[in-house]
This record gives C-alpha cells, structure tokens and sequence, in this order.
C-alpha cells in the first residue's frame, strides 16, 4: 500500500524534534506493516485547530489524484483536534480511497475500534482544555511584556528574537499607502487593484480583498495597542500609523457604512456526513428553500435527489436533528456509560501496552547495557589508544541516550491521558447538557452517532457504540409541513414536532 506521512507541531511547547521523532515513529510502523512511504507533508508551528494549514490541504487536494490509499499520521490529533474539520476531511478523502492511520493509536476495525477512534476525535478538544489552561498562563506572561503569543503578524510588522513586535519598514510603506488612499477617496475596489497589481500581498502572502482591507483599516495594532484578550496595553507597540489619522479613517468608515442590513444567519447542518438516504445510500446534505408564504426552510435533501435519480423527499432541518439527538442522548444509561467507559478504556490500555515510549525505553536499557560493558572493558583495559577508543564510544552512547530521553519526554508531553472517571464524568455532562444548546447536540452528534438511515416510513441510527435502533416513525415532508402550520407560517416548535414521532424500538 502507497501511504503519505502527515506531520505537524504547534508553537507554543513543540520544536522541530516533534517533527524528526513523528516522522520516525511513522516510518518504523510503515516498515512493520509493509506500507511505501511516498511523500511527506509537513507543517511546522500551526495548531491542529486550524484547518487552514498549507500542507494539509496540498495533501488532501492531492488525495484527489489517486496515487496513495492512507494518510499516516503520529496520532490523530496531529491531523485534527476539531472534530467537525476531522470528519469533513476523513470523508473527504474516504470518497477519495484514502484511509488515515496513527502510527500509536493502531484502530482496529471492530466496534471496540470504532468507539475508540469516536471517542478520540470528540473528546480532544475537551480534554485539551487542561493543556490550553496551562499555555494561557505562559502567554498571558508574554502578553505582560507585549511578546507575540503567536498566531498571524500583521502585515508591517515582524517579530524580533525578544518575540517583540518591530515594524518592518518595507511591508509597512504598503499599510501606509492603504490608508492613505482610503482618506483620498479611493473605493475599496480602486485600493484592491491597485495593490494587486502591484504585486502586494497580505501577511498570509495571499492577495488583497475587501475583508483584508477592512482588518488593516481597523486593526489599532497600527496606532501601537497591544491586545492580547482581556489585556490592553497603550503604546505597546511601535505605531506605523498616527492616531489622528487612523481616527479620520474610523469617522471615514462609519459615515460610508450603509444602514445595516438585516445579517443572514450562519445555519449549520449537524447531520452533514452523517445522514443517508434509505433507499439509494446517498449522502443527504443541507440546504434551504422559500415557502409560498415566504417562510424559509432548512431540510437535508438527499444528493441523487437534488438530479431527479432518486425520489426521496427532503426532511426538516430542526426536525430529523432533534429526533437523533433525543435518542444519542437515550443511550446514554448509566448502565451503557459505565460499558462505553470499559470499551474505551480497554482500548487504551491495548495501545498504551504497545505505544513508543516503551520502545524507546527498551534501546534506553540496551544503551546503559552497551556503556556498562564499555566500562568493564575500560578497566582491564592497558593500552592507551584502546582506551581513548573506548572513551570515545561511551560519550557517544551517552549522546544516544539523552537522544532517547529527550524523545521520551517530547511523546509524554504530547500524550492525553485518560482514566475512566474522565471518560463517565464526560458522557454524563453531554446526557445532561441542554437540547436547546446547538454546541451540546453537535457534540452529542459527533461523538455517538456513526451513521443515519432515512426510510419512507423509518429512521435507522447507527450509534459509535455498536448499537443499532430502527424508529417507526411517519416522517413530514416541506409541504406537509406546509400545509399543516399555515397559519402559523413556521415550522412546527419542539412540542408540536414531538405530535409526529411514533416510536417503536426494534432491537
């Protein structure tokens, strides 16, 4: 099998050693599984949080060509810590015929594996608070003495080895001429052109547009604020603008503004990737229409549908999310937290027996062996040039072995640890959450459910612990819903909706 390495490390407590031991640790698995590695995507400094990563993206973009079947990574949250971004591009590159592996936390295909992997992507971002909680303190110190914590420098700017902001005198004539020609009554169009055509680029290196004008013009960064959270510290900065200007260019603004506009609502499909339509296995996606009273409706539509290849009707939106996240939220007996738990922890303890470290710690032994029967040599030892050899071997092997330390070190750093209090504390704090909370369902959503089925008459939930239910249930189309809530031109609310459930469990 063709497979590519993804590599990746973070700022804030991770140095170009994460990315020398994750490549290592990769090829070492490859070589036992009998993989070809045929390419290696690296990013350096960026945080799995942020999908926005160059190399990932080249990697997925080049998934497309066919010409590797995995994605090897260290440990799944080197290729994601969001949830959402992790199962948009696994399915990305699923319909692509590309599987991802960790090269630590082998999954098995069984349930047990399934749950685990399940577990993994949702629970990270919950469990790396304790992590974040820690580097907030380090940053918040920096933020004390106005250092850079990272992230994106604005363009004009750059970071000194102190990690203090300095001006950088060639990008900062371009953030001058962009104000200036904004106080000259140039459009914002005249102002991306002209910068375009120039060549210029904003600070991502990317070409300017009417939000990355927008940022610079009101970025007090340039009249030398620094803003780091609830810290706000005057003259924290080298200013590349004078305050009377970037005044002017703020009056400029709100005078220009239009009256506003009645913002569209951001509308997120809990079910994308998860819903399938029952009758052609096609995946049902969001999207929206207008009634005959001019009411707006959000409804999954399945794919083949939208081309007239399959006459599955749409399903409301709020509708067939609520009815998956009620039952994901049934499960979650004390009785199937507590299996969930052992099923989760078994898995844990089958990688933890198998992970690196104790590979690591084996060539530890095997190198205070080798210095040992270095030293016992020593000391018979009569000849001066033999000795000096000696000597030499056995600084060497120390070398080797604060190699080895420091590897040790980088993994245990990286490592999540989990106990099962953890795991039943956080599955009884998402069966408490609100139903009315929309990030408490996604979570329920993204960490239980595997897969949905939609029927005529039907609904089959396939849950991330193995378990199947199938609810018998008459399921309203646009227009039935339509007709029946005229009057109130408006989707029915969570007490009218439950009228339409008929539930019948069939184990």
């Amino acid at each position: 099998m063709n497979v590519v390495i993804y590599a990746r490390y973070s700022s804030h407590n991770q140095t170009e050693q994460s990315i020398e031991g994750q490549l290592r640790v990769c090829k070492e698995y490859a070589a036992r599984k009998g993989y070809t590695i045929i390419n290696e995507y690296i990013d350096r400094a960026l945080t799995g949080t942020n999908a926005k990563r160059p190399q990932f993206l080249k990697m997925i973009e080049d998934s497309k060509n066919k010409i590797f079947e995995g994605v090897l990574v260290y440990q799944f949250d080197r290729f994601a810590r969001n949830r959402l971004d992790s199962l948009l591009y696994k399915k990305e590159l699923r319909e692509n015929g590309v599987r991802v592996f960790s090269a630590r936390e082998e999954i098995t295909d069984d349930a047990s594996g399934i749950l685990f992997e399940s577990f993994i992507d949702g629970a990270s971002e919950y469990f790396s608070k304790e992590l974040s909680q820690k580097v907030v303190r380090g940053q918040r110190e920096n933020a004390m003495k106005c250092k850079s914590n990272g992230g994106n420098i604005p363009l004009g700017y750059k970071i000194s080895q102190e990690k203090k902001y300095i001006i950088d005198e060639e990008k900062a004539i371009i953030v001058k001429k962009i104000f200036s020609m904004y106080l000259d009554d140039y459009t914002m169009k005249d102002i991306i052109d002209y910068l375009n055509k120039m060549g210029y680029t904003t600070s991502l290196g990317r070409p300017f547009n009417k939000c990355s004008i927008r940022r610079i013009l009101t970025n007090d960064k340039y009249i030398g604020v620094y803003r780091y959270n609830d810290i706000v510290i005057e003259n924290g900065i080298p200013p590349i603008i004078d305050k009377e200007t970037f005044n002017k260019v703020k009056e400029k603004m709100n005078i220009n503004k239009k009256a506003p506009a009645r913002e569209k609502a951001r509308v997120e499909y809990l079910l994308t990737t998860k819903l399938f339509c029952g009758t052609c296995k096609e995946m049902m996606t969001g999207t929206s229409g207008t009634s005959k009273t001019q009411r707006t409706y959000y409804y999954y539509k399945c794919n083949k549908a939208k081309t007239k290849q399959c006459d599955r009707k749409s399903v409301p939106k709020e509708y067939i999310e609520d009815l998956v996240v009620r039952e994901a939220r049934n499960i979650l007996t004390d009785k199937n937290i507590e299996k969930i738990a052992n099923s989760i922890m078994k898995k844990a303890e089958e990688m933890e027996n198998d992970n690196n470290i104790k590979i690591l710690e084996k060539q530890l032994n095997k190198k205070n062996i080798e210095k040992k029967n270095l030293i016992d040599s020593l000391k018979v030892c009569e000849i001066d040039s033999v000795r000096k050899s000696i000597f030499e071997e056995i600084n060497i092997i120390e070398l080797e072995y604060k190699e080895i330390e420091k590897e040790i070190n980088i993994i245990k750093n990286e490592m999540t640890y989990i106990d099962k209090k953890q795991i039943k504390f956080f599955l009884k704090s998402i069966r408490e959450g609100s139903i009315e909370d929309i990030k408490y369902k996604r979570l329920l959503i993204n960490v239980l459910i595997d897969r949905v089925y939609l029927y005529d008459n039907n609904i089959i939930i396939v849950f991330s612990t193995n378990e199947t239910s199938k609810k018998t249930l008459k399921v309203p189309t646009i227009e039935e819903l339509e007709s029946s809530f005229l009057d109130a031109c408006a989707l029915p609310n969570k007490n009218q909706s439950l009228k339409w459930l008929i539930f019948c469990l069939e184990k």
